[in-house]
């Protein structure tokens, strides 16, 4: 069964227009429904969908529907219903992101924003993730909220990617008493253990200890990820005006990623087989990955209305691996040569954000003032081997070979690099008119020294490298009486790049800019309506390329139109649907031989993206979803050699509650469809077939 484009923007279309009767019903005159002033903790646990408050934007309690930048926020209701076991599983139905560019891969969680990787741009509780080689996947389950911030925020958070920013909000404690535990099932041999217990001994404290044991099959074979996560969460009621939280968690897995199978074999063989392939030597293949986090959180109000807030995290993350992946079909099309990669990190980081904020009035105008300086500290000893191990027949594999891998290059980096950043911000409430305008200066420096040899051939360079940038954003929205806010936008951010070009030169740092125009629309705290169209240019973006030589192309030029909505709705129905244009470009080529990536489209960015979720509460302990969701056509690759199809995936949820104990089902891509999730001029790597999870909860 294979569902058109159509079928799946004609389902949203449906689905939002029936919503909107129940939305006029809540309207109750032309004049509007004023909302009510929330103030909402950014770490209390949600109930339904729909999220009001936010502080990924601005860093303050700024209502959604005020904010001058496309946000999307998902809750752990949401995450529930639809069966997300990851980030990027969580954010398939929200706009603007290919929320699994690189299909099923345990170890990473890596979605691509407006055109734009987010590799280098994902927090937790604010703080930024630190790790060179791509963002390594946290627990889930260990998660509030899964927050997504589209287009630059450097004026902000410094550095970073201009598509935007996903930050992960930790399980805090809360002044309440609950708890759950429970077991999970699912396809391919998954089984999982998990338990959440909150205690408040006084209003003055409170602890949490949240904790799963997971085992993970996925389709491919021999991919598979053994977890554990423990994260314990403690909060101090100092006194009247001060809090502290402090934030442990410690996770060690084993992920392995599927090694790809080559381009031109899924152009000859049969998807189906191929995508529960593993073109490796699973008696070689390893991994073994621990990642340890301790955060405090700090806030202080004074007398003269000021607030101070602290956020700290030092971060510890090792892994060590050995996998294969696809190079290439042979020419008689009966072997894939592989790579062999072998790989040791250990990396440290120190991360503290310090601000102040306050209100000040001047005359009719109220000021909201946020003033920051944040420092981060990483120190990274990587040494990454590649070889060239024994070719395998992916007709009949024989795996019981002893693999010999030639090694033709290795690479060891011994860095320490600094950002630190000092920014401020003013939030203007004039009469209905709302205003924003930020202004961060950022240092960021670079010491070490890179050592490396190809094929035999040793080199040395000292890694040094400085750079600064100032990045700002400025926004102006309307709030009028019908709770309709259209706003307008601009916004500039700067990403360091690390490392020298293919003829020794220091890479440039990129420079991101964009322009923004939207409307959101709430007309009660239970429905939110956006709309946003955007051009964004990013100049000096890095490339590679089949030889692992690196150049600066000149720009990527992205422009789109993204629709979202979530309500909570009467009779307990609750939906979210989303749409996304995406036209990311590429623009220039530093290369003087081709293939020439001018006018190119960006890797992993369809034209066109749909989805839509619709979820019903019986009022009986039953509950019951379904989503589709469309992806379009799309280059696996920058140099456009390697055409994706489109694809469309329909998924259910079901879950009934009795007293104290739930029970959950869900299938994910039921019609089981066959589809490439990523290529490469490597490998390329099909997406997850049908996949089936149970669980059974107890709580009290």
């Amino acid at each position: 069964m294979r569902l058109s484009p159509r079928f799946a923007l004609l389902a949203g279309s449906s689905l939002m227009a029936l919503a909107l009767p129940a939305m006029a019903q809540e309207t109750e005159t032309s004049q509007g429904v004023v909302l009510d002033e929330v103030v909402l903790d950014a770490t209390a646990p949600t109930q339904g969908y729909v999220v009001p408050t936010t502080q990924i934007a601005t860093k303050t309690e700024t209502p959604v529907l005020e904010i001058q930048q496309s946000v999307s926020v998902v809750t752990t209701q949401q995450m529930r219903d639809q069966g997300a076991a990851s980030v990027g599983q969580a954010l398939r139905y929200s706009a603007g992101a290919v929320a699994e560019p690189y299909g099923a891969t345990p170890g990473f969680d890596e979605p691509n924003i407006r055109g734009f990787g987010s590799n280098n741009s994902q927090y937790l509780n604010g703080l930024r993730f630190i790790r060179k080689f791509g963002a390594p996947s946290y627990e889930l389950y260990g998660l509030e909220r899964v927050e997504l911030l589209r287009g630059p925020s450097s004026s902000l958070y410094g550095a970073g990617s201009p598509g935007g920013i996903v930050n992960l909000v930790q399980k805090h404690a809360q002044v309440e008493d609950f708890a759950e535990s429970g077991i999970g099932f699912g396809s391919f041999g998954d089984a999982s253990l998990f338990f959440d217990v909150n205690r408040a001994p006084s209003d003055a404290l409170a602890w949490r200890l949240t904790g799963q044991l997971s085992q993970t099959e996925e389709q491919v074979e021999d991919v598979t990820n053994d977890r554990g996560y423990l994260a314990s969460a403690f909060r101090w009621q100092m006194d009247e005006v001060s809090t502290l939280d402090l934030l442990i968690s410690y996770q060690k897995d084993s992920p392995i990623s599927p090694a790809g199978v080559p381009f031109a074999l899924t152009e000859i063989a049969d998807g189906d087989d191929l995508r529960d392939f593993y073109a490796g030597y699973p008696d070689e293949t390893d991994s073994d990955r621990r990642m340890f986090n301790f955060g405090v959180e700090y806030g202080r109000d004074f007398d003269n209305g000021w607030r101070l807030e602290q956020g700290f995290r030092y971060q510890k993350f090792d892994w060590d691996y050995n996998i294969f992946t696809s190079n290439a079909l042979s020419a008689d099309g009966n072997y894939i040569d592989l790579n062999q990669t072998i790989q040791q990190e250990d990396s440290s980081a120190l991360n503290v954000d310090t601000r102040f904020k306050g209100e000040v009035a001047t005359g009719a105008a109220t000021h909201r003032l946020l003033f920051g300086l944040d420092i981060i500290r990483n120190k990274l000893d990587n040494t990454t081997h590649f070889l060239y191990p024994q070719d395998i027949d992916w007709r009949n594999p024989d795996r019981d070979i002893d693999v010999v891998g030639e090694e033709w290059y290795v690479k060891r980096e011994d860095l320490t690099i600094t950002q630190i950043g000092l920014y401020a911000q003013d939030e203007i409430s004039w009469n209905n008119w709302r205003m924003s305008a930020g202004l961060r200066h950022s240092w960021v420096k670079q010491t070490g020294d890179v050592n490396s040899a190809f094929m035999g051939f040793p080199s040395s360079s000292d890694a040094y490298q400085k750079d600064e940038a100032t990045t700002g954003q400025i926004g102006l929205s309307y709030l009028f009486d019908n709770d309709l806010a259209p706003y307008i936008a601009y916004s500039t951010s700067f990403d360091p790049e690390i490392g020298t070009d293919r003829n020794g030169d220091p890479l440039k740092p990129t420079e991101g800019k964009q322009w923004e125009v939207g409307v959101k629309y709430q007309p009660t705290a239970d429905i939110l309506l956006t709309a946003a169209v955007y051009d964004l240019k990013q100049t000096n973006v890095v490339r590679s390329d089949e030889s692992f030589q690196t150049f600066q192309i000149g720009e990527v030029h992205s422009r789109g139109v993204e629709l979202e909505g979530t309500a909570e709705l009467a009779q307990g129905w609750d939906i979210r649907a989303a749409y996304t244009y995406t036209d990311a470009r590429q623009k220039g080529d530093a290369r003087e031989t081709g293939p020439f990536l001018d006018g190119n489209r960006a890797a992993n960015s369809p034209y066109h993206m749909a989805s839509v979720w619709l979820d019903r509460d019986f009022g009986n302990g039953y509950r019951a979803g379904g989503g589709v969701r469309y992806v379009g056509e799309r280059f696996g690759d920058d140099a456009n050699d390697y055409p994706l199809d489109s694809y469309t995936l329909l998924d259910l949820g079901a879950s009934y509650t009795r007293d104290n104990i739930e029970a959950s089902l869900n299938v994910l891509n039921l019609t089981d469809e066959t589809y490439l999730a990523s290529c490469s001029s490597f490998y390329c790597n099909y997406g997850e077939g049908r996949e089936v999870q149970a669980r059974l909860t107890y709580k009290w």
